[in-house]
C-alpha cells in the first residue's frame, strides 16, 4: 500500500511553533516513528510553504497511491487551487488538522478542502495522522 502524506505552511516547523497548540515533537520525528511502526507501508512525505508546490504534488502523486493524508494548514482556508486539485485526482485523500480549527478563529471554519476530502479529522493532534492511516488501511 502507497499512502502520500502531504503538510502545508509552517508544517515545517512542528516541535517549535506554538507548542501550547502544536506539541512539541517535530513531523520528522513522528514520521520516523509511524514508518517504524507500519513497515508494510511505503509511505512518501512532502511538506511546502508554497501554494503551487502542494497543487504540483497533489497532482504527482494523486494517480499512483492508495490515498493521501492532507494537512493543507492555512491554505485550508484559503486555496480554490489545492481543493480543485484535490476534485481532479484519482487518489482518495483525508484532510488533518493537528488543532481543532473549529475552536480557532471563525476564518477557519471555512474549508476549500472537506468538501472534496473522503473525512476530515481536526484537534487530536498529531495522532490524526494515525488515525487517517488506518482508515485506508481499514
Amino acid at each position: 500500500m502507497k499512502i502520500a502524506i502531504i503538510n502545508g505552511p509552517n508544517l515545517n516547523l512542528l516541535g517549535t511553533r506554538e507548542p501550547g497548540i502544536y506539541g512539541t515533537q517535530s513531523f520528522d520525528e513522528f514520521y520516523k516513528e509511524l514508518q517504524t511502526k507500519y513497515p508494510a507501508i511505503s509511505f512518501s512525505y512532502f511538506q511546502s510553504n508554497i501554494e503551487g508546490e502542494l497543487v504540483n504534488e497533489l497532482q504527482r502523486v494523486g494517480f499512483s497511491v492508495d490515498g493521501i493524508i492532507l494537512n493543507p494548514a492555512a491554505y485550508t482556508h484559503t486555496s480554490v487551487a489545492i481543493g480543485d486539485a484535490i476534485a481532479a485526482i484519482k487518489s482518495p485523500l483525508v484532510e488533518v488538522h493537528i488543532s481543532n480549527i473549529f475552536a480557532r478563529e471563525d476564518f477557519r471554519k471555512n474549508s476549500f478542502v472537506s468538501p472534496k476530502a473522503i473525512g476530515v479529522i481536526s484537534g487530536l493532534g498529531l495522532k490524526g495522522y494515525e488515525l487517517a492511516l488506518q482508515y485506508f488501511i481499514k
